[in-house]
């Protein structure tokens, strides 16, 4: 089975990011959701990521996770080698919106 890869559409000249099942699974950590001021209309199989919130992930190695059942605290993670390799992905291509192919 070939890995999911992303597509940058806001940046076609992007090299695509081939990742795995796992961080197919993670993306959501690092959405900007639907309806935020900015983000166009998304199809289902499309991504966005807000620059400011990569630029910060890129400088600081970390995510903040709220957890369903204590919305009032987040939680520091350090990013894993993948989500770091992501990330780096989106900061230095540019990219904010992608396309996942399966």
């Amino acid at each position: 089975m070939n890995p999911a890869r992303l597509v940058a559409i806001d940046r076609p000249e992007a090299p695509p990011l081939s990742i795995s099942a796992r961080l197919r699974g993670q993306l959501v950590y690092f959405l900007t959701p639907p309806g935020s001021a900015g983000i166009p209309e998304l199809r289902e199989d499309e991504l966005w990521f807000a620059k400011d919130e990569v630029a910060r992930w890129f400088d600081e190695g970390v995510i903040y996770l709220v957890s369903p059942l204590d919305s009032a605290n987040a939680t520091e993670v350090e990013l894993s080698d993948e989500q770091e390799a992501l990330v780096t992905w989106l900061h230095k291509q540019g990219v904010q919106h992608v396309r996942v192919v399966e």
